[in-house]
């Protein structure tokens, strides 16, 4: 039976393909503020300006390629089970060959009613514009949970943190919460490994690794160097 690994993955795995990270050092987003384009509020009072802000980032994504901490990541599923806990909405580990993937914060490729949650659907095209409504009549708005909304994949992330045997922690500053506590439900003889050229603060424990590198380096390694001990 094969054991059990948990990867959680943030923004900086998917900056090295090219992608825009969450936050800049400026506090903007490709310009803009995060409360303008990532938030309810912002969603109520310039609908059109969200949905062009998404539709910049899908064609974006759309063309960026797996890096080589993503196909590492997919690969280790030869020798473990392998569960991706992403706060990424974009669809680089399931092109790079992840087959369960977790997106705490939603998924760029797919809209959803404004008004009825469960309404989602998946996008042919890279854009939704304002007009473009659910089968209930209501607009669409980007499948995304912006700040001040539930994270509804929370539960089960936590579920799959309690039973790893290998817990692995990419590209985070594990500042973003509720992703940041899933460290916390992990088991204390589970071997964590933390890849990320900035140490993010956590907790001193047993079986803790800080892989001081960028994912297209680190995660190779790391994997590695597990597959060897398998």
């Amino acid at each position: 039976m094969k054991k059990k690994l948990v990867a959680l993955t943030g923004a900086g795995i998917s900056a090295e393909s090219g992608l825009a990270t969450f936050r800049g050092a400026d506090g903007l987003w490709e310009g803009h503020r995060i409360e303008e384009v990532a938030t309810p509020e912002g969603w109520a009072a310039n609908p059109e300006l969200v949905l062009e802000f998404y539709n910049q980032r899908r064609a974006a994504a759309r063309a960026a390629q797996p890096n080589a901490g993503h196909l590492a990541l997919a690969a280790l599923e030869q020798e473990f089970e392998v569960v991706v806990v992403t706060q990424n909405v974009d669809d680089l580990h399931e092109r790079a060959g992840s087959s369960r993937v977790l997106h705490l914060h939603g998924k760029l490729f797919e809209s959803r009613s404004s008004y009825f949650d469960q309404l989602v659907y998946p996008m042919d095209s890279d854009r939704i514009e304002l007009g473009d409504l659910c089968e209930q009549g209501h607009q669409l708005r980007p499948n995304i949970v912006w700040f001040g909304e539930a994270v509804p994949m929370m539960e089960q992330a936590m579920e799959e943190a309690s039973k790893a045997d290998v817990f692995l922690v990419i590209g985070t500053s594990l500042q973003v919460y509720p992703a940041a506590g899933l460290v916390s439900y992990v088991p204390s003889n589970c071997p964590i490994y933390i890849i990320d050229p900035q140490q993010p603060p956590v907790s001193a424990r047993r079986n803790l690794h800080f892989v001081l590198e960028p994912a297209s380096t680190g995660v190779p390694r790391v994997a590695a160097e597990l597959i060897r001990n398998a």
